[in-house]
């Protein structure tokens, strides 16, 4: 497999000098298997340089799309996805919904006239939705793809595709769950709270054991440990909750992921250069990258 990073900030965009390196766009990645069949994880800002490139290629598009979750840095591209407007191509969503709210519905809503000017009922492409109802596992291509909900506001899964002997984990926004502070939390669903709450022992080892092997972990980093501080409740993990992950797992590299808006190239440099200290410190055996636009990785 082969993984193209196309976005990995979190919340929004950030476009400008002091984020160049490691790219403004929100995520998305393009995950392309053996026989070049594309998997596209997220559809955050970054897929509208994504659906550019595959445009300029002249690539006919006939890919599966996966949403971890419909909070607008991971759809807020989806509008502007080039090869959704061609005769032709063909798109297969999944992502969760609400009781309340389809998952067609969800991704068309962003595109409401009142907010958009072309409706998703006037792209060319077929799209196909198929929800992500609950925790599971489903067939793309020749891969296996496994489901879990993580810890943040909303319905919000990580994938895990195995491929060929391979595993790749994308956990884009996860926070640690902590029981006590989850009971005063409103803005989680209770379902989701409910299967961290059933674990026993830690209920982040429901997370550690779906990433367990991984020959790639790509994982949320946003904060720093001392700006978790202040944000417990956000929905997102420090770096060295992120590093325990890995640890836990066992997995062979991590990539950090999902970067602050507020964080510039210096902040996430010095990040990286901290948690590759932990990982020598801790006798950690996994390699530690921060995630950047252009990235490449051999999987």
């Amino acid at each position: 497999m082969k993984l193209t990073v196309w976005g990995v900030r979190g919340s929004v965009p950030t476009p400008g000098k002091h984020t160049v390196r490691y790219g403004g766009n929100t995520p998305c990645l393009e995950l392309r298997l053996d026989d070049d069949s594309l998997i596209i994880l997220d559809a955050g800002t970054g897929i509208r340089n994504f659906g550019d490139h595959l445009i300029n290629n002249g690539e006919s598009v006939h890919a599966y799309l996966l949403v971890t979750h419909p909070h607008w840095d991971h759809i807020q591209g989806f509008p502007f996805f080039k090869p959704a407007f061609i005769s032709g191509n063909e798109l297969t969503i999944f992502g969760t919904e609400r009781p309340e709210k389809s998952l067609s519905e969800i991704i068309s809503e962003q595109m409401n006239r009142i907010y958009f000017p072309v409706q998703l009922h006037e792209l060319k492409a077929k799209l196909n939705f198929k929800p992500i109802k609950e925790e599971g596992e489903m067939k793309i291509y020749g891969c296996t793809v496994k489901t879990l909900y993580v810890n943040h506001p909303g319905f919000t899964v990580g994938y895990r595709i195995e491929y060929n002997g391979k595993t790749l984990v994308y956990i884009s926004d996860n926070e640690p769950y902590d029981r006590e502070a989850a009971a005063s939390l409103s803005n989680f669903e209770a379902a989701v709270k409910a299967k961290f709450d059933s674990k026993k022992g830690d209920p982040n080892q429901r997370v550690f054991d779906f990433c367990t092997g991984a020959d790639v972990l790509l994982h949320d980093a946003t904060y720093t440990p001392e700006e978790y501080i202040d944000r417990v409740g956000w929905g997102h993990s420090h770096y060295l909750f992120t590093l325990r992950v890995a640890a836990q797992a066992d997995v062979k590299r991590l990539y950090l992921f999902h970067h602050d808006p507020n964080h510039s190239d210096d902040k996430v440099d010095e990040i990286l250069k901290k948690c590759k200290k932990e990982v020598k410190t801790r006798g950690y055996k996994f390699d530690c990258e921060a995630a950047a636009e252009g990235g490449v990785v051999t999987i």
